[in-house]
């Protein structure tokens, strides 16, 4: 009875981690609490996730890889990026992955796309290529660098924390090392063959980003104020038009005189235009109510809208909402959106769809690209956020280069301590948290910052969903019913059975998650047929990484999914053949390595 109670709460974990009604570190806490309620866990093992050696590790990394990137370590490396890149796609990607692989072995995979992904703008530009022939290589060579280490990943952690729970120790540092290069490899190559094959020009590196490509023409006008309207003598703040009509003042011009934001406290007089953002139909309602006239389209026929609205001090940027971003959940009324960084949201990009109306109503999401356009000033204000990624690159004085080289020792020794067995990797990241800390590489008050707190809630929740599948005998039992099924097989088919039914599950649930089920599944199979279970865990964990098909399925993807303008076939035509290559390669290079 206890296993099919079991399993009956990890089929709902399922159904709510496919169905995405809640954020699914919530669902894992529900979970967590259900098994608690249930009394498949105890208390104590229900909240055992949060001081598992696993959760600990993966928060201290994510504090290392912060005080890495904060001192401009990372950028200082990145340089080597656009000399290597060359003039053609095909050299970049083998440049990315020369340089970008290896720095996600060791620093954690999002912070790493999110310190090259305004560097390969950037080139593109200069080079008049697509970002869309890029940035997909860039997510994916990210992961597979990713796999060279443990540390390189929250899923590596993971699995190394469940190895060790289920009494075969932890892995060491470099103990899939020649995997992870090998399979990195095989990948590198197909991408750099591939990618400039398969990838469309969805961006244009050099159009005009708001008209052509966010198709705002229709939603910025000039607007003159009428001499009898009853805006004069009112400010902006208190004329209401953007509480009222949901439109956007970015700029005043009174008397030939250029006005940009912050425009709160301008006083409106007659013959004042104002360049608004909105729609035709809240432009006419405010024609009526308020006694102004809509302009033809005269000056944005003259130049581009773009160049138009960055003229002067003002600026125009995309702007990426990170995945451990506070915003997410918020909608930019709700956030004080223009009051906390002095700059307007003219449009939305989410995926291939394109929000340019009650743009304040909309709740944002993680891998949203919001078109930004503000004072130069601001704009670098933004760029210091640590909850929004400025796409394209500005000149940033905020980084500790001068700690660059501490961060770097600090960073080193943490490896050099765990690959030597002098510590412990979860003793040797906290040492280097704390060495972080005291040397001014990170502040204090950044150290909260730096934790991806959703990663953190989700293995806190769903180590306990393992404990409970031990305990109650539904792993064993799962075990027992595979190797009957599978009796005629021979153990290459039934590592490769794990390997791609982990690959599949991992596209729709995360990566954590896949780890979490099928681990403890795959060394309980190698254990009854008296395999090697480290050979089946290290399928499982390389399976869960491998999501390559789909914009949601890892992080990163969803991070290049707007940036790129790409659709969602665009994943499934260059990361399906990936994916199958990984099939087709792994399960041999594990046998071949470690043994069956």
């Amino acid at each position: 009875m206890t296993i099919f109670l079991t399993l009956g709460v990890v089929a709902l974990a399922l159904v709510c981690f496919v169905g995405e009604w809640l954020p699914i570190d919530i669902t894992a806490i529900t979970i967590m609490v259900l098994l608690m309620v249930l009394g498949l866990v105890t208390p104590e093992e229900g909240i055992s996730g949060f001081g598992n050696s696993a959760t600990i590790t993966v928060m201290a990394m994510f504090i290392l890889s912060a005080g890495i990137e904060r001192t401009g370590a990372v950028q200082i490396v990145s340089d080597l990026l656009r000399r290597w890149g060359g003039k053609h796609s095909t050299q970049q990607i083998f440049a990315m992955g020369a340089i970008v692989a290896p720095i996600s072995a060791f620093i954690n995979n999002t912070a790493v796309v999110a310190v090259f992904l305004p560097i390969v703008e950037d080139w593109c530009k200069r080079q008049g290529i697509s970002p869309s022939k890029l940035l997909i290589p860039l997510s994916y060579v990210t992961i597979l660098g990713g796999m060279i280490t443990v540390i390189g990943t929250s899923t590596n952690v993971l699995a190394s924390g469940l190895s060790e729970q289920l009494g075969y120790g932890a892995f060491n540092l470099f103990q899939f090392t020649k995997l992870g290069l090998l399979s990195a490899t095989v990948g590198l190559a197909y991408l750099a063959f591939a990618a400039p094959r398969l990838l469309p020009d969805r961006k244009d590196p050099n159009a005009d980003v708001v008209s052509q490509e966010y198709g705002l023409k229709d939603y910025v006008s000039e607007v003159v104020v009428r001499p009898r309207s009853h805006l004069i003598g009112q400010t902006l703040q208190a004329s209401g038009l953007r509480r009222k009509f949901d439109v956007d003042v970015l700029e005043l011009i009174h008397s030939g005189s250029h006005f940009p934001q912050p425009l709160a406290d301008k006083v409106l007089q007659a013959g004042d235009i104002l360049i608004v953002r909105g729609s035709r139909e809240d432009l006419l309602k405010i024609k009526d109510d308020e006694g102004i006239d809509i302009l033809p389209d005269v000056r944005f026929g003259r130049d581009s809208l773009e160049a138009e609205l960055s003229s002067g001090e003002e600026g125009i940027a995309e702007v990426l909402v990170v995945s451990n971003s506070s915003l997410i959940g918020s909608t930019l009324e709700e956030m004080h959106f223009r009051q906390r960084y002095n700059a307007t949201v003219l449009a939305i990009r989410r995926g291939q769809e394109f929000l340019r109306e009650r743009l304040s109503k909309i709740p944002l999401r993680f891998g949203d690209v919001l078109l930004v356009q503000g004072p130069e000033q601001s704009l670098l204000g933004i760029q210091t956020s640590r909850d929004l990624l400025v796409i394209e690159q500005r000149p940033l004085e905020t980084l500790r280069r001068d700690k660059a080289g501490i961060a770097i020792a600090i960073g080193l020794g943490v490896v050099l301590a765990a690959a030597f067995n002098w510590m412990p990797i979860l003793q040797s990241a906290l040492v280097g948290v704390v060495l972080i800390i005291l040397t001014g590489c990170l502040k204090p008050g950044e150290l909260y910052e730096a934790v991806r707190w959703n990663i953190i809630f989700l293995l806190a929740g769903l180590i306990p969903l393992g404990i409970a599948m031990d305990k109650s005998g539904a792993t064993q039992w799962l075990a027992d019913s595979l190797v009957g099924l599978g009796s005629d097989l021979s153990g290459y088919w039934i590592l490769t059975f794990f390997f791609v039914i982990t690959s599949l599950i991992t596209e729709i649930l995360s990566n954590n998650a896949s780890v979490v089920l099928l681990l403890p599944i795959a060394a309980k199979v190698a254990e009854t047929l008296d395999l090697n279970p480290y050979a089946f865990m290290f399928a499982v964990t390389f399976a869960a990484s491998n999501s390559f098909m789909t914009p949601i399925g890892y992080q990163t993807n969803t991070m290049v999914y707007g940036p790129g303008g790409y659709k969602f076939l665009d994943f499934v035509r260059i990361g399906a053949p990936l994916n199958l290559l990984m099939m087709l390669v792994v399960p041999p290079l594990i046998i071949l390595l470690y043994g069956l």
